[in-house]
């Protein structure tokens, strides 16, 4: 998120179609730009169910969302069992599901996460930090093998077998920059009007260490028994690999329904303008039978 300004925020309302005494869950609030929409539009007795895997953003929503304290419920979890969280917290047969994939601003900007290969800081990455296993834990414990894999499947690195090499003989790595030297020994430094050479390497790490293709595809799974017939799911992704896993789950459904997008949705240039984080934004929509 670029300050708080939620991406395709039209788009989600447009799919998910709230009105007054709704009752909606979104998996990754956030700073709550989505939120706050859905619950301007199903005032004055509509209830949300707020839910982030980082208590931080979590924070921050609840005070952002404070407001409508007395119709949301916060809950601090993964959303891969979004169908069992909704039971335990009455919100079983839900009007609809919204998972805003993207990583936050907050996250990225802060050196202490270890997320950005631009501000030093540990090689940490978690999302939830109350998981155990971090990138340094990674980086500094599995094999070349096990590294240039992580880096090829799911960073999608070319380089991943020469890269994983460097890192191996750099260990022990601790910090960003230091994982940013051993890619760039390989690599040369940036180059003008290319991605960052660490680019590709601090995603596979970010989605190794948190897991996010797999609670993803579980995520997709579980929401489609959260919602009630008539119920939709808005999955908004950043990047191909997460795409693929939604556009393959809404073609072939847990249970019956239909998609909604027929071609996936991309923000309109006057978004591309105004919030530039949303140019890599893929949104597709389903509704349950």
């Amino acid at each position: 998120m670029l300050g708080h300004t939620p991406v395709l925020a039209e788009e989600v309302i447009q799919f998910l179609d709230p009105r007054p005494g709704g009752r909606f869950i979104d998996v990754t609030v956030g700073a709550g730009g989505h939120s706050r929409a859905i619950l301007e539009l199903t005032a004055p007795d509509g209830k949300l169910l707020a839910i982030d895997q980082d208590e931080s953003a979590l924070k921050q929503a609840r005070e952002a969302l404070a407001s409508f304290a007395p119709r949301v419920v916060f809950l601090h979890s993964n959303f891969r069992h979004v169908a069992e969280l909704a039971g335990a917290e009455r919100f079983s047969e839900s009007d609809g599901v919204l998972a805003d994939i993207g990583i936050s601003s907050m996250m990225v900007e802060d050196p202490s996460r270890g997320f950005s290969f631009m501000h030093e800081g540990p090689l940490d990455m978690r999302m939830d930090r109350t998981q155990p296993l971090t990138a340094a834990d990674v980086l500094n414990t599995r094999s070349e093998k096990d590294i240039a894999d992580i880096l090829y499947n799911y960073g999608e690195e070319r380089r991943s077998r020469p890269i994983a090499r460097s890192i191996v003989r750099a260990r022990p790595l601790e910090t960003t920059t230091e994982l940013v030297r051993a890619i760039e020994r390989v690599t040369g430094g940036p180059r003008y009007g290319r991605i960052h050479p660490a680019t590709r390497t601090f995603q596979a790490l970010r989605i190794f260490v948190n897991d996010e293709l797999r609670n993803l595809e579980m995520f997709v799974d579980s929401s489609m028994h959260a919602v009630r017939s008539g119920g939709r799911i808005v999955v908004i992704t950043f990047h191909s690999l997460e795409d693929r896993i939604v556009k393959q789950k809404f073609r072939a459904p847990a249970v019956p329904g239909r998609v909604l997008t027929k071609k996936v949705v991309t923000a309109s240039e006057e978004e591309l303008q105004r919030n530039p984080r949303s140019r890599s934004a893929k949104l597709r929509a389903w509704e349950r039978s």
